[in-house]
């Protein structure tokens, strides 16, 4: 079987009802062998926005020191071989199939979740191969997050919490800050990127239980923009830098998080952490491929971006650009706020067409997604894929810019199209 295969028959274990908990965690990782107690020190980083642009900005910078990095981040978009990074490479698709294979062996047809396997699969192969740090994105929430298993991490990170899954993590901030700060262990120094002041509350209350402590922002480190470029300042020093790679305000601060790390880590290479990140779907410009044949003159930007403070993240790091017409093209899911998500973006759009997520049984329809856009008046039309509304668009305005947008899942089925 190939990985696709085995990945699907895992999806056939699933429970019949969704609960979070470790327990199912903790019993295929015992009859692994406990690999979560063999990783090399692990960096955990939980929060709503910027977790996976923080972790490529750790990861650029600990690489160019010249260490080995183990990466965990979810989900993928093209491929699920994006998620498990061993020593600085994409798992290979026979060290997958094989851990893979490994996994359900030792699962022995048990109820656990699709991620719940995966990530075990994960821990057992970055257990395997020699690196020097693992860095571990958390999947939902962190109390009962799949990757908090972990006992003594390194380092935690907390990026900005904003509302995403209420429906598994709480209605409100506090809430759901609850439920991110779990990732907090005893003794545990963990930097905590820019929150409000509810969010801050329950964060500090948590590592004053647990004996942590906390490198805030804006109190233990200040990371922001000046004269076209960054400044970062914390009790170590001033350090003036240029503006990360990654775009957009929000990227300002999810780097000053990364330096932070660095600095804790003992790694002094920070140009190259922000320069040199990469972070697919995020504010990603592409570049080539039979999407831009059909639109040789226009710009064509893709971002997965889908909760509220994603848009408002999105509208000002479209202020960035130098001023081109912007038509939207959005496909989201239905358990995402949509009228949220369009609201900072509204005022800045020529037209929004909707278009349906193929494959997914959650995606809102097209028109769902125009009369969503309507009433945040918004001109909106729909077409029946991203290819077509491309088409129609530059069609048009050939010079626009072509903002694709509003799931991570249509950012993955854009790219696997586009080549």
């Amino acid at each position: 079987m190939n990985s696709d295969q085995l990945l699907a028959e895992m999806g056939q274990l699933h429970p019949k009802v969704m609960d979070l908990s470790l327990g199912r965690m903790h019993r295929l990782l015992g009859a692994l062998g406990n690999p979560e107690r063999q990783l090399p020190p692990v960096v955990h980083i939980a929060g709503t926005n910027g977790k996976g642009s923080t972790q490529a900005m750790i990861r650029a910078g600990l690489e160019a020191a010249g260490h080995k990095v183990h990466a965990y981040t979810s989900p993928h978009l093209a491929r699920f071989h994006e998620r498990i990074r061993l020593a600085g490479d994409l798992i290979s698709e026979a060290a997958l199939v094989a851990v893979l294979t490994e996994v359900m062996e030792a699962n022995a047809g048990e109820p656990i979740t699709y991620f719940e396997i995966t990530t075990c699969a994960a821990m057992l192969a970055m257990s395997r191969i020699e690196a020097d740090y693992t860095l571990l994105e958390v999947g939902l929430g962190g109390r009962l997050d799949t990757t908090n298993v972990v006992d003594t991490p390194r380092l935690t990170i907390i990026t900005p919490i904003s509302l995403d899954h209420q429906s598994y993590l709480g209605d409100t901030l506090p809430e759901i800050a609850a439920e991110k700060a779990g990732i907090l262990k005893r003794g545990v120094p963990c930097i905590v990127g820019p929150q409000p002041d509810e969010v801050h509350e329950v964060i500090e209350a948590k590592a004053e239980a647990v004996q942590a402590r906390c490198l805030i922002a804006g109190q233990d480190w200040h990371s922001f923009e000046e004269r076209g470029g960054m400044v970062y300042q914390d009790e170590m020093g001033l350090l003036d830098l240029p503006l990360p790679a990654l775009i957009g305000a929000h990227q300002v601060e999810n780097a000053g998080a990364a330096l932070c790390a660095l600095r804790i880590l003992g790694v002094d290479t920070y140009e190259v952490a922000l320069l040199q990140a990469e972070w697919p779907a995020r504010m990603q410009k592409l570049k080539f491929g039979p999407l831009l044949e059909a639109a040789p003159h226009a710009e064509l930007w893709l971002d997965g971006g889908h909760n509220p403070a994603a848009g408002k993240a999105l509208a000002e790091a479209l202020t960035r650009l130098p001023d081109r017409p912007l038509y939207m093209v959005c496909g989201m899911l239905n358990t995402k706020d949509i009228g949220g998500y369009l609201a900072p973006l509204a005022a800045s759009a020529v037209r929004l067409t909707g278009v349906s997520i193929p494959g997914e049984t959650a995606t809102l329809s097209a028109h769902e997604i125009c009369t969503a856009a309507q009433a945040e008046g918004m001109e909106a039309d729909t077409a029946d894929s991203v290819a077509s509304a491309i088409a129609r668009i530059a069609t048009g305005a050939p010079t626009a810019r072509i903002l694709l947008c509003g799931s991570l899942y249509l950012a993955g089925r854009i790219l696997r199209e586009n080549g």
